[in-house]
């Protein structure tokens, strides 16, 4: 079996495990950065009997280094937005089938397939730049989508208004993706009551608008769309795989994607669940690159395994990953 056959058929805390070590062991010796790393911290590989001992790699290094732990050219560079003069993050990915089937598996796992779901896709900034990880997952989920009315809406509000109305007068199911502040703009111009509408915010005001808290934001997009709750998305240009909010910023991960947190003081040592740290993501669909990835957010961790994004390190880039400071 593959790495990409054992990590999408995980099914156990005990399979991840094993999956984990493997990818592990692989990087550690085929991936030229995070085996120096490794090195720097005088860690034995061959010593470490769990996912919890494995050191995670700050993720500053997508921005400084080719993380690959492949050799083989990359089919496409992945890269994070960021405003003029920044040094942004790159990813590249040797096998795009394996991004495919990461993103493809987890929406349908969260929210079922997408050829039977009318996709909108709010995403102005994203459209407007080269390299977004995200694009490339909405475009294939659009052309998956067998709706006519599946589609990008750049700044046609009025078009997006009408087409939710009648999406809502014909019973269709509707997923709505949108950058926070798109989404801000539209409920600003118009107000619909579509209860059973899936509006899914995947974060970030671009430097539109100033941050919001979370709560603050999802009343507002709440009451313009009249729904319950706001869905997110947590993803980003390191990672091949995303966790999915149903609401009231709790996320969850596919079975290949597991948060741990670090103590911010002491970023070796992992902490218990119901305290806040800096979130390490091991996300298993990135054996290509590093699947383990020490990220700037700040978060907290339940005992279900779910999680909640608190913020960010103060000395981090702003990006656009579900980062609203709390």
């Amino acid at each position: 079996m593959n790495f990409s056959e054992q990590i999408f058929n995980i099914k156990s805390e005990a399979d991840f495990n094993e999956s984990a070590l493997t990818v592990f062991r692989h990087q550690a010796s085929s991936c030229e950065v995070y085996r120096s790393y490794i090195q720097h911290l005088k860690i034995d590989v061959d010593s470490l009997n769990h996912y919890t001992e494995i050191p995670f790699l700050p993720i500053s290094f997508f921005k400084s280094h080719q993380v690959l732990s492949i050799n083989k050219p990359a089919e496409i560079v992945f890269s994070s937005s960021g405003t003029t003069g920044q040094t942004t993050s790159k990813h590249f990915v040797s096998e795009l089938k394996v991004y495919e089937e990461s993103y493809n598996k987890a929406f349908e796992l969260f929210y079922g397939k997408a050829d039977e779901i009318c996709i909108l896709a709010l995403l102005p900034s994203y459209l407007e730049r080269e390299g977004s990880s995200l694009i490339y997952m909405v475009d294939d989920l659009l052309k998956q989508s067998k709706h006519p009315k599946s589609g990008y809406f750049l700044h046609n509000l009025a078009e997006l208004h009408q087409t939710l109305l009648a999406q809502k007068e014909k019973g269709q199911k509707t997923i709505l993706i949108g950058v926070t502040y798109a989404l801000l703009d539209f409920v600003e111009q118009f107000q619909i009551e579509f209860p059973n509408l899936i509006v899914m915010e995947t974060g970030g005001m671009k430097g539109k608008r100033k941050e919001m808290v979370r709560e603050e934001l999802h009343q507002i997009l709440c009451a313009g769309f009249g729904v319950a709750d706001i869905h997110s998305e947590y993803g980003m240009t390191e990672l091949l795989s995303q966790g999915y909010s149903y609401g009231k910023g709790i996320f969850n991960c596919p079975p290949w994607m597991k948060i741990l947190l670090r103590d911010t003081s002491d970023p070796l040592s992992l902490l218990k669940t119901k305290q806040s740290g800096g979130i390490n993501v091991i996300d298993l669909a990135n054996f290509n690159s590093c699947s383990f990835i020490a990220t700037q957010d700040l978060g907290k961790l339940h005992n279900n395994g779910s999680f909640e994004i608190l913020g960010r390190f103060d000395n981090a880039d702003i990006r656009g990953c579900n980062l609203l400071v709390q």
